[in-house]
Protein backbone atom coordinates (compact mmCIF):
# COMPACT_ATOMS: atom_id res chain seq x y z
CA UNK A 1 0.00 0.00 0.00
CA UNK A 2 0.99 3.65 0.17
CA UNK A 3 0.04 5.45 3.36
CA UNK A 4 2.85 8.01 3.61
CA UNK A 5 5.37 9.47 1.24
CA UNK A 6 7.86 12.32 0.88
CA UNK A 7 7.59 15.11 -1.69
CA UNK A 8 10.21 17.85 -1.48
CA UNK A 9 10.74 18.98 -5.09
CA UNK A 10 9.87 22.54 -5.99
CA UNK A 11 7.41 23.39 -8.80
CA UNK A 12 10.20 24.71 -10.99
CA UNK A 13 11.99 21.36 -10.71
CA UNK A 14 8.82 19.40 -11.48
CA UNK A 15 8.10 21.70 -14.43
CA UNK A 16 11.35 20.67 -16.05
CA UNK A 17 11.03 16.98 -15.26
CA UNK A 18 7.45 16.62 -16.52
CA UNK A 19 7.45 19.34 -19.21
CA UNK A 20 4.73 21.31 -17.45
CA UNK A 21 2.95 23.89 -19.62
CA UNK A 22 0.58 25.39 -17.03
CA UNK A 23 1.10 26.16 -13.34
CA UNK A 24 -1.02 28.54 -11.30
CA UNK A 25 1.97 30.06 -9.59
CA UNK A 26 3.16 30.89 -6.07
CA UNK A 27 -0.30 31.00 -4.53
CA UNK A 28 -0.57 27.24 -5.09
CA UNK A 29 2.98 26.34 -4.08
CA UNK A 30 3.27 23.69 -1.39
CA UNK A 31 6.09 23.59 1.14
CA UNK A 32 8.40 20.58 0.92
CA UNK A 33 6.64 17.76 2.77
CA UNK A 34 8.66 14.89 4.21
CA UNK A 35 5.67 13.16 5.78
CA UNK A 36 2.77 13.36 3.32
CA UNK A 37 -0.31 11.76 4.86
CA UNK A 38 -3.86 11.16 3.58
CA UNK A 39 -6.11 14.24 3.22
CA UNK A 40 -3.11 16.53 2.63
CA UNK A 41 -2.73 18.71 -0.45
CA UNK A 42 -0.27 17.15 -2.92
CA UNK A 43 1.19 17.92 -6.32
CA UNK A 44 -0.24 16.11 -9.34
CA UNK A 45 0.72 16.18 -13.02
CA UNK A 46 -2.18 15.85 -15.45
CA UNK A 47 -3.14 16.56 -19.06
CA UNK A 48 -6.41 18.47 -19.36
CA UNK A 49 -7.86 21.31 -21.47
CA UNK A 50 -7.61 24.68 -19.78
CA UNK A 51 -10.82 26.01 -18.26
CA UNK A 52 -12.72 28.39 -20.59
CA UNK A 53 -10.04 28.01 -23.27
CA UNK A 54 -11.08 28.08 -26.94
CA UNK A 55 -8.55 25.38 -27.77
CA UNK A 56 -9.81 22.00 -26.50
CA UNK A 57 -6.36 20.41 -26.71
CA UNK A 58 -5.11 19.00 -23.38
CA UNK A 59 -2.36 20.94 -21.62
CA UNK A 60 0.25 19.43 -19.27
CA UNK A 61 -0.54 20.98 -15.87
CA UNK A 62 0.83 20.91 -12.35
CA UNK A 63 -2.08 21.02 -9.90
CA UNK A 64 -2.58 20.71 -6.15
CA UNK A 65 -5.09 18.01 -5.21
CA UNK A 66 -6.31 16.49 -1.96
CA UNK A 67 -5.05 12.95 -1.32
CA UNK A 68 -8.04 10.65 -0.79
CA UNK A 69 -10.36 10.20 -3.75
CA UNK A 70 -14.01 11.25 -3.52
CA UNK A 71 -16.06 9.81 -6.42
CA UNK A 72 -18.23 12.33 -8.26
CA UNK A 73 -21.38 10.45 -7.22
CA UNK A 74 -20.61 10.48 -3.48
CA UNK A 75 -23.17 12.20 -1.29
CA UNK A 76 -20.46 13.40 1.11
CA UNK A 77 -16.65 13.60 0.98
CA UNK A 78 -16.23 11.63 4.20
CA UNK A 79 -14.96 8.45 2.54
CA UNK A 80 -12.02 10.18 0.88
CA UNK A 81 -9.59 9.47 3.69
CA UNK A 82 -10.17 5.74 3.17
CA UNK A 83 -9.70 5.84 -0.61
CA UNK A 84 -6.03 6.73 -0.74
CA UNK A 85 -5.07 3.61 -2.71
CA UNK A 86 -6.57 1.77 -5.69
CA UNK A 87 -5.42 -1.72 -6.65
CA UNK A 88 -3.97 -2.01 -10.15
CA UNK A 89 -5.59 -5.42 -10.58
CA UNK A 90 -9.16 -4.11 -10.12
CA UNK A 91 -9.02 -0.35 -10.72
CA UNK A 92 -10.66 -0.71 -14.14
CA UNK A 93 -13.80 -2.33 -12.70
CA UNK A 94 -14.37 -0.89 -9.22
CA UNK A 95 -17.25 1.65 -9.24
CA UNK A 96 -15.22 4.18 -7.27
CA UNK A 97 -12.33 4.21 -9.72
CA UNK A 98 -13.35 2.95 -13.16
CA UNK A 99 -14.54 6.30 -14.56
CA UNK A 100 -11.39 8.06 -13.41
CA UNK A 101 -9.23 5.25 -14.76
CA UNK A 102 -10.77 5.71 -18.20
CA UNK A 103 -10.47 9.50 -18.32
CA UNK A 104 -8.73 11.15 -15.34
CA UNK A 105 -5.26 9.74 -14.79
CA UNK A 106 -2.39 11.63 -13.20
CA UNK A 107 1.14 11.29 -11.91
CA UNK A 108 1.93 12.02 -8.26
CA UNK A 109 5.59 13.05 -7.91
CA UNK A 110 7.46 11.89 -4.83
CA UNK A 111 10.96 11.40 -3.48
CA UNK A 112 9.84 7.95 -2.33
CA UNK A 113 7.47 6.31 0.11
CA UNK A 114 7.54 4.95 3.65
CA UNK A 115 6.55 1.46 4.68
CA UNK A 116 6.60 -0.20 8.08
CA UNK A 117 7.73 -3.78 8.63
CA UNK A 118 7.38 -6.29 11.43
CA UNK A 119 9.40 -9.51 11.38
CA UNK A 120 7.22 -12.62 10.69
CA UNK A 121 7.82 -14.18 14.11
CA UNK A 122 6.77 -10.96 15.85
CA UNK A 123 3.68 -10.71 13.67
CA UNK A 124 2.67 -14.28 14.50
CA UNK A 125 2.96 -13.66 18.24
CA UNK A 126 0.71 -10.64 17.82
CA UNK A 127 -1.86 -12.71 15.89
CA UNK A 128 -1.83 -15.36 18.61
CA UNK A 129 -2.38 -12.75 21.30
CA UNK A 130 0.94 -13.52 22.99
CA UNK A 131 2.35 -10.08 22.34
CA UNK A 132 0.94 -6.59 22.25
CA UNK A 133 1.22 -4.66 19.01
CA UNK A 134 4.90 -4.73 18.14
CA UNK A 135 7.00 -1.68 17.36
CA UNK A 136 7.47 -1.53 13.61
CA UNK A 137 10.57 -0.30 11.81
CA UNK A 138 9.90 2.22 9.02
CA UNK A 139 11.81 2.04 5.73
CA UNK A 140 12.11 4.63 3.01
CA UNK A 141 11.85 3.31 -0.55
CA UNK A 142 13.22 5.47 -3.36
CA UNK A 143 14.71 5.15 -6.87
CA UNK A 144 18.32 4.06 -6.55
CA UNK A 145 19.46 6.62 -9.13
CA UNK A 146 17.90 9.57 -7.29
CA UNK A 147 15.28 10.24 -9.97
CA UNK A 148 11.72 11.31 -9.24
CA UNK A 149 9.34 8.59 -8.02
CA UNK A 150 6.33 9.11 -10.31
CA UNK A 151 3.37 7.26 -8.81
CA UNK A 152 0.44 6.35 -11.03
CA UNK A 153 -2.67 8.09 -9.78
CA UNK A 154 -6.27 8.96 -10.57
CA UNK A 155 -8.11 12.21 -9.89
CA UNK A 156 -11.77 13.08 -9.57
CA UNK A 157 -14.06 16.11 -9.18
CA UNK A 158 -16.73 16.31 -6.48
CA UNK A 159 -19.30 19.09 -6.15
CA UNK A 160 -20.41 20.18 -2.68
CA UNK A 161 -24.04 20.98 -3.39
CA UNK A 162 -24.45 22.71 -0.03
CA UNK A 163 -22.31 25.60 -1.28
CA UNK A 164 -22.97 28.18 -4.02
CA UNK A 165 -21.05 27.99 -7.29
CA UNK A 166 -18.83 30.93 -6.46
CA UNK A 167 -17.67 29.47 -3.12
CA UNK A 168 -13.96 28.50 -3.21
CA UNK A 169 -14.74 25.11 -1.67
CA UNK A 170 -17.67 24.27 -3.93
CA UNK A 171 -15.50 21.89 -5.94
CA UNK A 172 -13.15 19.27 -4.51
CA UNK A 173 -10.41 17.78 -6.68
CA UNK A 174 -9.07 14.62 -5.09
CA UNK A 175 -6.70 11.81 -6.00
CA UNK A 176 -5.63 8.28 -5.19
CA UNK A 177 -2.40 6.29 -5.60
CA UNK A 178 -2.51 3.06 -7.60
CA UNK A 179 -0.72 0.13 -5.95
CA UNK A 180 0.55 -3.18 -7.27
CA UNK A 181 2.18 -6.34 -5.92
CA UNK A 182 5.56 -5.62 -4.39
CA UNK A 183 8.68 -6.86 -6.14
CA UNK A 184 10.15 -10.12 -4.93
CA UNK A 185 13.41 -9.56 -6.82
CA UNK A 186 16.46 -8.17 -4.97
CA UNK A 187 16.61 -4.45 -4.29
CA UNK A 188 19.13 -2.43 -6.28
CA UNK A 189 20.55 -1.33 -2.92
CA UNK A 190 19.48 -3.24 0.18
CA UNK A 191 20.16 -2.38 3.84
CA UNK A 192 23.06 -4.14 5.55
CA UNK A 193 20.57 -6.11 7.62
CA UNK A 194 16.90 -6.69 7.10
CA UNK A 195 14.71 -6.92 3.99
CA UNK A 196 16.29 -7.91 0.69
CA UNK A 197 13.29 -7.13 -1.51
CA UNK A 198 10.28 -4.83 -1.43
CA UNK A 199 8.03 -7.83 -0.77
CA UNK A 200 9.99 -8.44 2.45
CA UNK A 201 8.78 -5.04 3.64
CA UNK A 202 5.15 -5.13 2.49
CA UNK A 203 3.16 -7.19 -0.05
CA UNK A 204 2.03 -4.04 -1.89
CA UNK A 205 3.84 -1.03 -3.35
CA UNK A 206 2.86 2.16 -5.21
CA UNK A 207 2.90 1.65 -8.97
CA UNK A 208 5.84 3.67 -10.26
CA UNK A 209 5.66 4.70 -13.91
CA UNK A 210 8.93 5.14 -15.77
CA UNK A 211 9.23 8.17 -18.13
CA UNK A 212 8.52 6.09 -21.23
CA UNK A 213 4.95 5.59 -19.98
CA UNK A 214 4.16 9.11 -18.80
CA UNK A 215 2.67 10.49 -22.01
CA UNK A 216 0.46 7.47 -22.66
CA UNK A 217 -0.75 7.40 -19.05
CA UNK A 218 -1.64 11.09 -18.98
CA UNK A 219 -3.26 11.22 -22.44
CA UNK A 220 -7.03 11.78 -21.82
CA UNK A 221 -7.86 10.68 -25.36
CA UNK A 222 -6.93 7.13 -24.39
CA UNK A 223 -10.14 5.77 -22.92
CA UNK A 224 -10.18 2.12 -23.99
CA UNK A 225 -9.76 0.11 -20.81
CA UNK A 226 -8.12 -2.87 -22.49
CA UNK A 227 -5.55 -0.59 -24.12
CA UNK A 228 -4.86 1.14 -20.81
CA UNK A 229 -4.41 -1.92 -18.64
CA UNK A 230 -0.93 -2.79 -20.01
CA UNK A 231 0.24 0.54 -18.58
CA UNK A 232 -0.42 -0.92 -15.14
CA UNK A 233 2.38 -3.43 -15.45
CA UNK A 234 5.02 -3.03 -12.72
CA UNK A 235 8.23 -1.19 -13.66
CA UNK A 236 11.40 -3.13 -14.44
CA UNK A 237 12.90 -4.83 -11.38
CA UNK A 238 16.01 -3.57 -9.68
CA UNK A 239 15.31 0.17 -9.78
CA UNK A 240 14.70 0.75 -6.08
CA UNK A 241 16.62 1.00 -2.86
CA UNK A 242 15.27 0.82 0.69
CA UNK A 243 16.81 1.81 3.98
CA UNK A 244 15.71 2.15 7.62
CA UNK A 245 14.70 5.58 8.91
CA UNK A 246 13.73 6.96 12.29
CA UNK A 247 10.47 5.87 13.89
CA UNK A 248 9.77 9.61 14.23
CA UNK A 249 8.12 9.36 10.80
CA UNK A 250 5.37 7.28 12.42
CA UNK A 251 4.00 10.49 13.95
CA UNK A 252 2.48 12.63 11.19
CA UNK A 253 3.23 15.78 13.19
CA UNK A 254 6.94 15.22 12.57
CA UNK A 255 8.05 16.72 9.28
CA UNK A 256 11.53 17.60 8.09
CA UNK A 257 14.44 16.36 5.97
CA UNK A 258 15.82 14.49 8.97
CA UNK A 259 13.07 11.90 8.42
CA UNK A 260 14.89 10.77 5.27
CA UNK A 261 18.22 10.23 7.05
CA UNK A 262 19.45 6.68 6.57
CA UNK A 263 20.08 4.75 9.78
CA UNK A 264 22.93 2.27 10.15
CA UNK A 265 20.35 -0.35 11.15
CA UNK A 266 16.89 -0.78 12.71
CA UNK A 267 16.24 1.31 15.81
CA UNK A 268 16.56 -0.40 19.16
CA UNK A 269 13.35 -2.13 20.11
CA UNK A 270 12.24 -2.71 16.54
CA UNK A 271 12.59 -5.78 14.37
CA UNK A 272 14.14 -5.87 10.89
Amino acid sequence: MCGRYASSRRPEDLAGIFEIQKWEGPEEELAPDYNVAPTKEVYAVLDRPLKDAEDPAPVRQLRTLKWGLVPSWSKTPEGGARMINARAETVHEKPSYRRAFAARRCLLPADGYYEWVTAPEERQLEVEGKKKRSRKQPYFVTPADGSVFAMAGLYEFWRDKTLPDEHPLAWWVTCTVITTEAETTPLAVAPAEGPRSLADIHPRMPLMLTPDRWDAWLDPSRTDVEELRPLLEPPPAGLMRAYPVSTAVSNVRNNGPELLKELDGPEEGTLF
